[in-house]
């Protein structure tokens, strides 16, 4: 990982990504996920298309059931959403990923994956189940991580439902690191996830730093409950803390080591703009505002009073990379890069954020907002499946 320092270089602001570990099937196909409020992009354009776009439901090309194998039903799932134009960007990022993860979870087939597995032959009843789920896929739009209700975020499982955003952070990469070279990782005691939607992060910070107590607060109560049902599957309860709090306002003046965030930073424009997938995600863990900057203006005005010396922040604002660059021009940002891609990133200090916030500093000129004020109302933390559970995303 590498760091971009400073409020100089430019990036396209949207653009797919490749994030987490892996995705919600346990064959190693897939790279990733986009991002939140990434730039529509849909499978390959038809040709000779019986799958139409939005059209009537079209029977796939007849064959023999009992000749049917795991890798047909996947390479058969596959064409037919190419065809069919959906997007990809909630836990894979092709075709092919799409329907491995959609047939993985019709066949009940195994979390331990063996190369044996394509070759298994399917019944008419199991080929009928994968394609049901592929017909939802491609009819209702809804992304495949919904319909299996499971996805992966630091090589951890996680329950997803449309309560919270799905995970799709590249803050995962960062967490395996265990923050270095950041943070001395034997030193990090306290941990806060703002916008926790199904605690993926502050989950995989616990497994990443065991000796270290996890605050994890979302707005959203719908979201906690999804964050329980996780932090339950993995054990944490007597390390991980759910919180109900719009980012810091149930924290009662505690200060942490590292405070990460994936909150909402997508615009009012590219909001209507989105892919329909984007549509059964819970709005508040993605709607930030105007210009998608609502939520990362408080955490930016308040994490200093939160953070213990040589403490850093952490926080994913994607696509409006560009937006905080213009807000911020003199805040020292780091901008963290991503082996496995992924951006948008960035790291303060405690001490960079204390000198911004000292009467002598011109850290905030030039800019709309100092990191002191909102710029419109109260701004909401992400709830409600990251990705992303109402919020994080992972």
């Amino acid at each position: 990982m590498a760091p971009r320092s400073g409020a100089g270089g430019k990036r396209s602001a949207l653009r797919a990504v490749a994030t987490g570990k892996r995705a919600s099937w346990p064959a190693s196909y897939a790279k990733g996920a986009a991002r939140k409020g990434a730039a529509p992009r849909s499978g390959s354009e038809p040709t000779g298309s019986s799958e139409p776009r939005g059209g009537s439901k079209r029977a796939a090309a007849p064959r023999r059931a009992a000749s049917l194998t795991v890798r047909d039903l996947i390479e058969r799932g596959a064409k037919r959403l190419d065809r069919a134009g959906v997007f990809f960007g909630h836990g894979t990022d092709n075709a092919i990923d799409d329907a491995a993860a959609l047939v993985w979870h019709a066949l009940k087939l195994p979390d331990q994956f063996t190369p044996r597995i394509y070759d298994k032959k399917v019944t008419r009843e199991e080929r009928e189940s994968a394609e049901s789920l592929i017909e939802r896929r491609i009819f209702q739009r809804i992304p495949a991580v919904y319909l299996t209700g499971q996805t992966w975020f630091a090589g951890m499982p996680f329950n997803v439902d449309p309560r919270v955003l799905i995970p799709r952070s590249p803050i995962a990469e960062l967490i395996e690191q265990r923050f270095a070279p950041w943070v001395d990782a034997s030193k990090v005691k306290d941990i806060l996830d703002i916008g926790t939607g199904s605690g993926c992060i502050a989950i995989a910070c616990a497994a990443a730093f065991p000796k270290a107590q996890v605050d994890a607060s979302d707005i959203s109560p719908e979201a906690l409950e999804v964050a329980a049902s996780n932090v339950r599957r993995h054990r944490l309860n007597k390390r991980v803390r759910l919180l109900i709090s719009n980012h810091f306002s149930a924290l009662d003046g505690k200060t942490y080591d590292i405070i990460v965030s994936n909150p909402p930073y997508v615009g009012s424009e590219e909001m209507r703009s989105l892919p329909p997938e984007y549509g059964h995600e819970p709005r508040v863990a993605l709607a930030a505002g105007r210009s998608g900057l609502d939520s990362v203006r408080v955490i930016l005005s308040e994490a200093g009073r939160h953070l213990k010396p040589r403490g850093v922040l952490v926080v994913e604002v994607g696509n409006t990379e560009t937006a905080v660059r213009r807000a911020y021009p003199k805040l020292p940002f780091t901008w963290l890069e991503f082996e496995r891609g992924g951006g948008g990133v960035f790291l303060l200090t405690a001490e960079q954020l204390a000198a911004a916030s000292s009467p002598a500093s011109d850290v905030g000129a030039g800019s709309p907002q100092s990191p002191g004020g909102s710029e419109g109302g109260s701004a909401q933390s992400p709830g409600g499946p990251e990705p992303p559970g109402s919020a994080a995303a992972a």
